[in-house]
């Protein structure tokens, strides 16, 4: 085993889990899962069957992640938080056909108890804050507050916000990167 679990988590067959990765308490990893190397998946999380984590993946306590999801490299699922996977569900129907996907993809960051409607990708360094609900798709980038979510600014890769000059140009306070904004798209300067 190239990974840690602790005595007390539960790990279905078929799962495939990274070197470096941590699995604490009462936490329960379900059939024919993907977690990439080097993640830390909290005490009391469940991750259902055949989703997939990327490498360095950080899953904070008490946390659902739902087939159908995929979070690429270095996502932070905040405490709490929760995915949907059914748009309109009912106890007495079984709809496991109609699963949906939902894409959070590098780099972004969830808040404690946010909640991500199935169905709408999380854009790349994205930061959703504690307690949103998000409802549709979300850009790189973007910084989402509220129930409905909506987007009130633009963060950095180091989870910064941007305020953007005149010219569309933002520097980052931490790396000193600088960001470019035109037609409602953001981009980093490549060094």
């Amino acid at each position: 085993m190239d990974f840690s679990a602790h005595e007390t988590a539960v790990i279905d067959a078929g799962c495939q889990i990274g070197e470096g990765t941590k699995i604490w308490h009462f936490s329960h990893i379900m059939s024919n899962c993907k977690i990439g190397k080097d993640c830390n998946i909290g005490q009391n999380v469940v991750i259902s069957p055949e989703v997939i984590l990327g490498n360095k993946v950080k899953v904070q306590n008490n946390v659902s992640i739902y087939t159908g999801v995929i979070c690429e490299d270095e996502v932070f699922l905040g405490p709490s938080m929760v995915f949907t996977n059914i748009t309109n569900p009912r106890s007495a129907i079984i709809r496991k056909d109609q699963y949906e996907k939902t894409l959070v993809k590098k780099g972004a960051s969830i808040g404690a108890n946010a909640t991500i409607v199935c169905g709408n990708n999380i854009g790349e360094f994205s930061f959703i804050g504690a307690g949103s609900v998000v409802t549709k798709e979300v850009k790189p980038y973007a910084l989402i507050v509220g129930n409905p979510g909506k987007q009130i600014g633009w963060m950095s890769e180091y989870g910064h916000r941007l305020n953007f000059n005149k010219e569309g140009v933002a520097v980052c306070p931490e790396s000193q990167e600088e960001y470019f904004l035109e037609k409602n798209k953001v981009t980093k300067k490549k060094k």
